[in-house]
């Protein structure tokens, strides 16, 4: 929706490509794609730094979830903090599902093993290499613990009768979305590409993703970047 009102205003064609965002930061190294949008804050600062992207714009947020067996095995309702949560699946040997793949997602895993002093391992540390929506449903299936994003939480949730939110809230996992380009010149498309991400800084935009998923599920499924700015 929001690709498609820019359009409409700049008689621009966007063509999207499914990604995590590691893979979206290579893409955008590697000049083959004009423009992303990530939430890995330290990569996309250091990218910037080494001038092979620019024009970085706060669009939003949302939050991740740690879901898990409905009788919640490992007892992580009771924890405090995300890393206290993370420390009681491994104390419990739980199964627990990783993407593994180097995303947003897997980063901000990885930071909050490292915050519980703990390196995952071992056969109830599953990687699974896929995207979100995957890995959900193996939880799903196979009856492990897996961080998700709110987002696409909210919209599978009724397809996952195995699966419980079990824990949230923690200012370690909410995920805070940017946009960024490619420098001016670097690609054909690295001009319209600028402008792109200007506009989703823009009133129109964020409008667009404050009401994006209200009309299906009741409520947003992003917050705009004025709540994201508190967590940067």
């Amino acid at each position: 929706m929001i690709a498609d009102a820019f359009a409409e205003d700049e008689d621009a064609c966007v063509c999207w490509k499914k990604a995590g965002s590691g893979k979206y930061l290579e893409l955008l190294r590697a000049k083959t794609a004009d423009a992303i949008m990530v939430h890995a804050p330290a990569a996309e600062q250091k990218a910037v730094k080494e001038e092979w992207a620019t024009g970085r714009v706060l669009i939003g947020a949302n939050e991740f979830f740690v879901v898990g067996p409905a009788n919640d095995p490992a007892g992580i309702q009771a924890a405090k903090s995300a890393p206290e949560a993370f420390q009681k699946i491994a104390a419990a040997s739980a199964r627990f599902f990783s993407r593994g793949d180097n995303s947003g997602t897997h980063k901000r895993e990885m930071e909050i093993w490292e915050r519980a002093g703990i390196v995952p391992g071992g056969d109830w540390y599953v990687m699974t290499g896929g995207f979100m929506t995957a890995t959900l449903r193996r939880a799903n299936a196979e009856g492990g613990y897996f961080m998700t994003d709110s987002s696409t939480w909210l919209m599978e949730r009724n397809k996952l009768p195995n699966l419980k939110l079990l824990f949230r809230g923690d200012r370690m996992l909410v995920n805070v979305y940017h946009a960024l380009c490619q420098p001016e010149g670097r690609t054909s498309g690295a001009s319209v590409a600028a402008d792109f991400v200007k506009f989703l800084g823009s009133q129109k935009a964020q409008q667009i993703l404050r009401d994006y998923g209200k009309d299906k599920l009741g409520v947003g499924l992003y917050n705009d970047a004025d709540y994201a700015r508190q967590y940067e």
